[in-house]
């Protein structure tokens, strides 16, 4: 039997990045998935084929999840497919970097509301369907940044340490109703845009990680696995740094 076998799972922003290979991962393990974007387009179709392909159930939405009663209309939509709601990974997350004498209140308001207030909104949302259910795993994308702080991200690093902050209360609030909550906090991850990134820039980071190699967005969905699973059924309130050693 596979590990998410019967579980559905709320994968947001997954049309592409760390939120697709998550997605997938999950439901390579037989989770039913139900994933948001801003807009579905060519990479979310792209993604929900991919899914498909695992034999399990899955749907794109469009959705903005920084939007509170958007999300909840989503959430009501996805029950209705879906009938139950397991697992929740709030993944969806843009930057807009700057030294803080530069940036803009526009800036510092976009990151934190998309980042962080968009976990609210779907936990909001996804939590009375858990407890009546008596089990839940929520999983917060974090990052190192929000751990150990970064130059030039202080929109960024603040909405990720928030992203902390909210899973380890939801732990306590929700530990008695079988729900657990926990965060990833991924290190530097090669995807589409940190690809692109100066070879000198990439070398630089990766000399200042012990294992000296960036991750994968697998790396991550595999952390997110453990978490989303009865593996880790008693593991609740944590920060999992999956970062090569780069943050200890």
């Amino acid at each position: 039997m596979k590990l998410l076998e019967g579980k559905t799972a709320i994968v947001t922003g997954a049309a592409r990045g760390i939120g697709k290979s998550i997605a997938v991962k999950l439901a390579s393990e037989g989770a039913d998935i139900a994933f948001t974007d801003l807009v579905i387009d060519d990479n979310a179709k792209a993604t929900e084929k991919e899914i498909e392909a695992f034999g399990v159930k899955v749907k794109a939405y469009a959705s903005n999840a920084a939007n509170f009663e958007e999300t909840h209309k989503v959430v009501d939509e996805i029950v209705k497919d879906f009938d139950r709601i397991d697992i929740l990974v709030n993944n969806a997350g843009i930057t807009k970097d700057g030294l803080m004498m530069r940036m803009s209140e526009a800036q510092w308001d976009a990151v934190l509301t998309v980042n962080l207030k968009s976990a609210f909104n779907f936990i909001h949302a996804c939590t009375p369907i858990m407890m009546r259910q008596k089990t839940g795993s929520i999983i917060n994308m974090s990052s190192v940044v929000g751990v150990s702080g970064n130059a030039g991200q202080s929109n960024y690093s603040s909405s990720k340490a928030g992203m902390i902050g909210l899973a380890k209360s939801i732990a306590q609030e929700l530990g008695s109703r079988g729900i657990r909550a926990n965060c990833i906090a991924p290190g530097f991850i090669i995807t589409e845009m940190t690809a692109k990134l100066p070879e000198d820039v990439k070398k630089g980071w990766a000399e200042k990680i012990p294992l000296r190699r960036g991750g994968t967005p697998e790396d991550v969905a595999n952390v997110c696995l453990f978490l989303a699973s009865d593996l880790s059924s008693y593991v609740s309130g944590q920060v999992i740094n999956c970062c090569g050693g780069m943050n200890m």
